[in-house]
């Protein structure tokens, strides 16, 4: 399945991003724990380039805890602050103005020695669509100031949020990249919702998800869906089992893999499943798959 998505304003939004990160004294940049390879835009490496990055690992509680401690390494490695986050819950999102004063410390240091000690903090807040960019901010404010929604492409315009303790934000709409040259990265983004539905096949991209999650979390796939997994089976096969033994059935007897689609990706999205990160860092190989 080739998937890509790439709106026309995301042209807009990227140009726009090119001039405001001039204004900027740092870039706050949101990834998904879960897939933390896919929902990062590369392009954000140059978008961004000179200016202090922290990484925030948002939706960490659905995320492998093995894995978020595993990245957060990976990215401390490169130079970047790490910070893991729930935003729906709030979970981590204190820490955060806190990880920012220190990472910045040397900047605050400079404004207070121009005797500019009361000027904020300005920090742009960048990632792909629906990995919650306006929900961290919210609830970094204590109060609904960006728009946010659970389906991608919403922010459409930039908005100045002031959070208090000395910090500004700018919420910025989510960007994605012209074209996936690993269809794996359109996958995942699709798993996570993060790609819209209506431009892909489900029963397709939950017979992959279904695939992978046998793979890395057997255990939780046998448990929730009665499946048997001790026999090699495809993705398709797998889903088809589950519909039959959710009772799931159309006429004639089949298996209802549409609604069993439907279902399977809902509770993997929702964290129903449990704790899983598709993604591991040495999967990477050689290459580290980002700027400075």
């Amino acid at each position: 399945m080739d998937i890509q998505w790439f709106p026309g304003h995301m042209t807009k939004t990227r140009r726009q991003m090119a001039e405001d990160i001039r204004q900027v004294d740092l870039a706050v940049e949101i990834i998904d724990a879960r897939i933390p390879i896919s929902s990062r835009n590369p392009d954000l490496d140059e978008l961004t380039a000179g200016k202090p990055r922290l990484i925030v690992l948002n939706r960490a509680d659905q995320a492998d805890p093995d894995m978020n401690r595993a990245w957060g390494a990976y990215f401390r490695g490169r130079g970047h602050s790490v910070l893991e986050t729930d935003a729906k819950s709030g979970a981590g999102v204190k820490q955060f103005p806190a990880a920012v004063k220190t990472m910045m410390r040397e900047k605050l240091k400079y404004y207070a020695q121009r005797g500019q000690t009361g000027r904020p903090l300005r920090a742009m807040v960048v990632g792909i669509p629906n990995v919650g960019k306006s929900t961290f901010i919210n609830k970094v404010a204590g109060r609904k100031s960006a728009k946010a929604e659970n389906r991608p492409g919403v922010t459409r315009c930039k908005q100045w949020v002031n959070v208090g303790s000395g910090l500004e934000l700018l919420d910025t709409p989510g960007i994605l990249w012209p074209k996936f040259e690993d269809q794996r990265i359109g996958m995942h983004l699709a798993y996570t919702g993060a790609i819209r539905d209506e431009i892909i096949d489900r029963e397709e991209l939950a017979s992959s998800l279904m695939a992978l999650l046998a793979e890395h979390y057997p255990e939780t796939v046998e448990a929730r869906y009665k499946l048997d997994l001790s026999q090699p089976a495809e993705g398709w096969q797998l889903l088809e089992q589950a519909g039959r033994k959710r009772g799931f059935l159309i006429s004639g007897g089949e298996a209802d893999l549409e609604r069993m689609a439907r279902v399977l990706l809902e509770e993997y999205r929702s964290g129903k499943l449990g704790r899983m990160t598709l993604e591991r860092p040495e999967e990477l190989g050689g290459q580290d798959g980002e700027g400075a």
